[in-house]
């Protein structure tokens, strides 16, 4: 099947020969031809064969017909879309037949009275046809403009996984975790959880919301228990960390404070891995808001945890990532607890060492795995009796006035998802 650009190739070809021929019978084979092979019309083949037709002339070489709104209606239409705030054509349009003249009083809008007289009588077809570009200009200037920070995040700087100092002491990777359950409303326990760079030292602090006087004190308390002192800390962008207590709070002790990438976690890997190794592995999703079950997670971390990990839990550090055919090749080096990377660093002074040591020869991996399991069970059994007391609290006497509807409401809200 031939295509337009095919047909009128084969009759410029055609036409030579019939036009050199003078045999009617032969012009008639060329017709038959022609008709058979381009499934065209015999008498508009006659016509587009003549010495004067169209067929050799280009799209360009047509004359255009002139647009009846031309630019300066198309300008003089953007003005008053912009002025009455982006309608669309339908609403438009009867804006344009009763404020056209009332713009043009009043000197917000500058055009001829041909012009006015085009809008006034412009559909809305027209009009939603004419905005295409600069609707277009509009998304687009939106689309890419460039994000304003306010001051304080252009002071922090930005440094990806790859900038951050791997080898030096006391540079830190710090986040929160998020003990909301399935519901982010009112003040929940959040843990600010904190981790070393170089050692994989790992230090953890519970609070009460996420207000920045909060997230400061806990931040304060985790950095003291570290073992070596801190000199740079790495966050991501939440104002919760990003704000002028803190800023304030790492300058008065000359700590670099730098950021992530917006929506990079990559940026912030290590405490990232942590957050699921530390906190959620052993404390749960579920929600925990009361004074009572932050004291306990305070005394986990402060005495047990920290001590369980830092001590006896191995660590492997990436050495090298290779690429090789579409897979990706990663070597680590031997698993070492943070402690053993310590005892080894030459950068650590042998006093630090030392009280290391002490507490290591003090430690008893089993005792200490025990009473993180019973501090376990007294979270999970005061989070029990939390919801006891909810539920009591919103039970619903049902015995005066049976109604299933209600007792289906209620059962669904108490237990909204069953197993």
């Amino acid at each position: 099947m031939m295509n337009m650009l095919s047909k009128k190739q084969y009759l410029q070809v055609l036409r030579k020969e019939y036009l050199k021929t003078t045999s009617k019978k032969l012009k008639g084979l060329l017709l038959d031809e022609a008709v058979k092979r381009t499934k065209l019309d015999r008498k508009y083949l006659v016509t587009k064969l003549k010495p004067k037709s169209n067929l050799d002339k280009t799209p360009h070489d047509r004359k255009k017909r002139t647009s009846y709104y031309d630019g300066s209606v198309i300008s003089a239409l953007s003005s008053c879309w912009k002025i009455f705030d982006s309608p669309c054509g339908q609403r438009l349009e009867p804006l344009l037949k009763s404020e056209v003249d009332r713009l043009r009083n009043l000197r917000e809008l500058h055009c001829s009275d041909l012009v006015a007289s085009k809008l006034k009588t412009i559909s809305f077809r027209s009009i939603d046809l004419k905005l295409q570009h600069t609707k277009e200009v509009v998304r687009l200037n939106q689309k890419y403009h460039k994000k304003v920070h306010p001051l304080l995040y252009q002071q922090i700087p930005i440094k990806v996984f790859s900038e951050q100092n791997r080898f030096a002491i006391g540079h830190l990777q710090s986040d929160l975790v998020e003990h909301c359950g399935s519901s982010a409303a009112g003040d929940f326990i959040n843990t600010c959880s904190n981790t070393d760079i170089n050692f994989g030292w790992w230090e953890g602090q519970a609070q009460m919301g996420k207000s920045q006087y909060a997230t400061n004190k806990a931040l304060d308390s985790a950095w003291k228990r570290f073992p070596f002192p801190i000199h740079a800390t790495h966050t991501d962008n939440g104002t919760e960390v990003i704000n002028q207590l803190m800023y304030r709070f790492c300058h008065e002790r000359n700590i670099d404070f730098s950021r992530s990438r917006p929506y990079k976690k990559n940026d912030n890997c290590l405490v990232e891995e942590k957050n699921r190794t530390h906190v959620k592995r052993f404390v749960g999703y579920l929600r925990y808001d009361t004074e009572e079950e932050l004291d306990i997670l305070n005394d986990l971390y402060s005495n047990d945890l920290r001590l369980f990990k830092n001590f006896f839990q191995p660590v492997m550090k990436l050495i090298s990532k290779e690429r090789i055919k579409g897979h990706i090749k990663r070597k680590y080096d031997i698993p070492k607890t943070p402690y053993q990377r310590i005892m080894e660093s030459p950068l650590i002074d042998s006093s630090t060492k030392q009280k290391l040591n002490e507490v290591y020869l003090s430690l008893n991996p089993a005792s200490l795995k025990r009473n993180i399991d019973a501090k376990l069970n007294l979270l999970y059994k005061s989070y029990k009796a939390k919801k006891s007391n909810d539920m009591s609290l919103q039970k619903v006497d049902i015995s005066k006035k049976f109604n299933p509807r209600s007792v289906r409401n209620y059962i669904a809200h108490q237990h909204p998802v069953s197993v």
